[in-house]
């Protein structure tokens, strides 16, 4: 599907997930970390708003919890949300688009391919991000971030 302008986008719908969130934009915090979604709602997810908006040419970045005190969040099974999967994300612009997942991949949080995930593409694409990995209190929680990588597919009216 050829990129659209850009526009805020406003949920985002993954049926492999049973996942219907509202989005709400995010930035870098003081150390250049991306901010999260608050963890009281387990049905939330953030987008870079500084960054591409899904369905804009570039790499459109959407996070969400895996989980939070209270129980499963929006990502919960991300890390098995398999190739051909769709993602919708409903626009300001009233437009849906829609991605397909090529690949799922795990990283250590100390070994994160920031460049991969991050850096830019020519086409229209989105990246989710959640934690992930063994969850190890005192060393600071989860010990890996799991991407969900995703291109443009199709356009259509919401």
């Amino acid at each position: 599907a050829p990129p659209l302008p850009a526009a805020r986008p406003v949920r985002i719908d993954i049926p492999g997930l049973r996942v219907s969130a509202p989005l709400v934009g995010l930035t870098l915090d003081d150390r250049g970390r991306l901010g999260v979604p608050d963890p009281a709602d387990r049905n939330l997810a953030g987008w870079y708003r500084d960054g591409v908006t899904p369905g804009s040419p570039g790499n459109a970045i959407v996070v969400a919890h895996v989980d939070t005190p209270t129980g499963p969040a929006a990502f919960a099974g991300l890390d098995a949300l398999p190739p051909g999967a769709t993602v919708d994300v409903r626009r300001a612009d009233r437009r849906i688009a829609t991605f397909r997942i090529y690949a799922t991949e795990e990283y250590e949080k100390s070994d994160f391919p920031s460049t991969r995930v991050y850096g830019p593409t020519k086409d229209a694409q989105l990246r989710l991000l959640t934690c992930g990995g063994a969850y190890d209190r005192g060393a600071g929680g989860y010990q890996s971030n799991v991407v969900a990588f995703a291109r443009l597919v199709s356009v259509r009216p919401g």
